[in-house]
């Protein structure tokens, strides 16, 4: 299995309906990729002030590599992946992505 964990850190101006329409993108995203088990999202709850500014989120589990690769390269991921970009605090530098294999 692989978390695909992706940080997000919104432009001010973003509302909650916004943040919660791209969210919504992700998880409607597994219509189209078998293999993408769940998706959660939200923002950080935690109490350690250690996120750098990225206090919202989103981690898509994934049967495997070779389904993320897949996920990674689908023309509707590059449609929400570009919403995403447009909305995040600095374009990709507002953007962070770490995923674990378990």
């Amino acid at each position: 299995m692989i978390l695909h964990c992706v940080f997000l850190r919104f432009k001010a101006a973003i509302q909650e309906a916004e943040k919660q329409a791209l969210y919504e993108g992700i998880a409607a995203l597994k219509e189209f990729i078998p293999g993408m088990v769940d998706v959660k999202y939200g923002h950080n709850v935690s109490p350690e002030g250690l996120d750098s500014g990225f206090v919202d989120g989103f981690i898509v589990t994934f049967e495997d590599s070779v389904v993320r690769d897949y996920y990674l390269n689908h023309p509707e991921h590059k449609i929400v992946g570009e919403r995403i970009v447009k909305a995040t605090d600095g374009g990709l530098s507002g953007i962070m992505v770490f995923d674990l294999e378990y």
